[in-house]
């Protein structure tokens, strides 16, 4: 089975305008009020929830694991005339590659579950090592509270359009007795009213509770901890009742 991340053509099929603007008056929200003028995404892949921050003043560095990710990122950035710095790195290991600090350092995407819920723990730690005093520490994911609560097995997406070639996305997922969950993500691909190729990928995740994250950075000495709904605009939704949340948090 091909890895995704190393299929830079099918993970960006679901990016649009649309979808550009809405991580773009994301980023709106959460910087607001705050002197963020400095940032690093930590697990940056294509660049699809973060370029938007550049693009509203801030300078953007990131890491990734993918190197074919990087290069899509740098070519996004490069097309937007925007300057990024880009170090392959695993985010468990960032005080290896970088000895800068920033103003904010990022972890998007729902990344953070990829590990252990004790190696997350660390890439907090890693993180928490560039984050300027005063800086903010900040990720996304997905509510796996909520995951864990419903046990929802199917998540379906809208249908896009490319071209004449409509695309269908879904994911199923697997609860494992370790207590870790795949997620299936399979992409139909239908032209004339028949399906012509079709992509499966496998994730593996490892739910972490929002409680563990949030009790981590206090200890870690951040205060002004947001959680928010992701986007942070859709302020009419609950953090818990999201599908996704995010949190900010500050270094003091």
């Amino acid at each position: 089975m091909s890895n995704l991340y190393e299929r830079t053509d099918i993970y960006d099929l679901l990016e649009n305008e649309e979808r550009h603007r809405e991580v773009r008056r994301h980023w709106e929200k959460v910087l607001e009020r705050k002197n963020i003028h400095t940032m690093l995404d930590v697990s940056i892949g294509t660049g699809n929830l973060t370029l938007p921050a550049a693009e509203l003043g801030v300078k953007l560095s990131g890491s990734d694991l993918s190197s074919a990710m990087l290069k899509k990122c740098e070519e996004k950035a490069h097309a937007k005339s925007l300057e990024i710095d880009l170090r392959e790195s695993d985010f468990r290991e960032l005080k290896q590659n970088f000895s800068e600090t920033y103003d904010c350092v990022a972890s998007t995407g729902n990344s953070i579950p990829y590990v252990t819920n004790e190696e997350a723990e660390v890439v907090l730690e890693q993180m928490d090592a560039l984050v300027k005093s005063g800086g903010y520490l900040y990720f996304d994911m997905r509510n796996w509270d909520k995951i864990l609560e419903k046990r929802q097995r199917f998540y379906l997406y809208n249908p896009v359009f490319d071209g004449d070639t409509r695309i269908n996305f879904l994911q199923v997922w697997d609860y494992n007795a370790d207590e870790s969950m795949t997620f299936h993500l399979l992409y139909l691909f239908e032209k004339d009213g028949k399906i012509f190729q079709k992509e499966h990928f496998e994730e593996h995740y490892f739910p972490i509770k929002r409680l563990r994250l949030l009790e981590k950075l206090e200890s870690m000495g951040y205060r002004k901890l947001q959680v928010m709904c992701y986007p942070a605009y859709f302020e009419e939704v609950g953090p818990d009742k999201a599908d996704w949340y995010c949190v900010i948090a500050q270094k003091e």
